[in-house]
């Protein structure tokens, strides 16, 4: 059985918390990815909303931080032509990927995008690629092998879908993966290590008899194995919830030098994507770090002393840290804070 915390085990890991130059705006909900190409390494960050959030504060930008300079530049907005939040974005080879999101129209609507397109952060040139065979937002992203890349649930439209789909970013196509074992959730945050996913969290659809369903906070995480043999199965397999409640929207990552998925931030109230609650409530941000020790079986509580974050899509890996760019602060304040991580044991 899988065992939650070890005070001995959190007392053999440091945490240092450093920051990086400031994004040229503040931002929330962007995708997020870290990658190298050559001997410079990148943070790119795709859409989002901006500092008013409201459907017309929906972006398209996409901002690149260039190692070698250690200062950020403005490349071409996100195809489309439309501004979009909850975009997955994940890397392989020495390409940025960016995948679906959805639209908020004046009436509120939202429609969830089906796009897939390929960002070189040395052109800053994009390159639409096929698109997702189920157009998805707030799903989660990892990548296998540096080719494949696993889209985790996520919404679609009018609900969750409990669909795993993998793209490979070499042939260009898509095939549905084993589906997750648990509820359809969105918002959700994760990440990989070898072989392994671990995944926590989101936001469940709790229907009912007599009035309109609920958006609820799961709290429910999953590990699952690829099969090296055939990478389009997962053998999933439940997990303790994390410590503390439930959080939405978190910025997770794998950390192969800590054998860990490690989690920071979110929040335990859900929210619609301006941060007021979907319980009418004004939704606020979760302090500290926590991570999962895959070979242990167990979960880790850390204090990272920092101001509290939410509103997420990942946590990227860059120069040997982890890093955070943009989200939301205390009561709903967009920031364009570069915040980086150092955990070691």
């Amino acid at each position: 059985m899988l065992l939650l915390g070890s005070a001995h085990k959190a007392q053999a890991l440091e945490v240092e918390k450093t920051e990086l130059p400031a994004m040229p705006a503040a931002v929330s909900n962007n995708g997020l990815v870290g990658l190298a190409v050559g001997d410079s390494e990148y943070i790119v960050s795709f859409a989002g909303l901006g500092d008013g959030r409201t459907h017309d504060d929906t972006l398209a930008t996409t901002w690149v931080f260039d190692s070698a300079a250690s200062s950020w530049s403005q490349a071409a907005d996100v195809p489309g032509g439309v501004g979009r939040l909850a975009s997955t974005a994940a890397a392989a080879g020495e390409r940025a990927y960016i995948f679906g999101g959805y639209t908020v129209e004046e009436d509120g609507s939202e429609v969830s995008t089906p796009w897939t397109h390929a960002f070189d952060p040395v052109t800053g040139a994009f390159e639409e690629r096929a698109a997702m065979p189920v157009p998805v937002d707030d799903s989660v992203a990892v990548t296998w092998q540096d080719r494949y890349i696993y889209l985790l649930s996520g919404w679609h439209n009018s609900g969750n879908v409990n669909l795993v789909q993998r793209y490979d970013t070499v042939e260009d196509t898509w095939v549905q993966a084993t589906p997750i074992p648990g509820p359809g959730v969105f918002g959700q945050a994760g990440g990989i290590v070898g072989n392994t996913i671990v995944y926590c969290d989101g936001v469940a659809i709790e229907p009912h008899e007599d009035r309109r369903r609920d958006f609820v906070a799961s709290n429910k995480c999953f590990l699952g194995t690829i099969n090296p043999e055939n990478p389009a199965r997962i053998d999933w397999r439940t997990l303790p919830p994390h410590p503390g409640a439930p959080r939405y929207r978190m910025a997770a990552a794998g950390s192969a030098e800590l054998g860990a998925v490690v989690f920071v931030g979110g929040s335990d109230n859900p929210y619609n994507y301006n941060g007021i609650g979907y319980n009418g409530e004004p939704s606020q941000p979760a302090a500290g770090l926590f991570l999962f020790d895959i070979e242990a079986g167990e979960w880790l509580t850390l204090d990272t002393k920092t101001p509290a974050t939410m509103d997420h899509r990942a946590l990227v890996p860059f120069r040997g840290k982890l890093i955070t760019a943009g989200g939301m602060l205390a009561d709903q304040q967009t920031t364009d804070r570069v915040t980086a991580y150092s955990i070691t044991r």
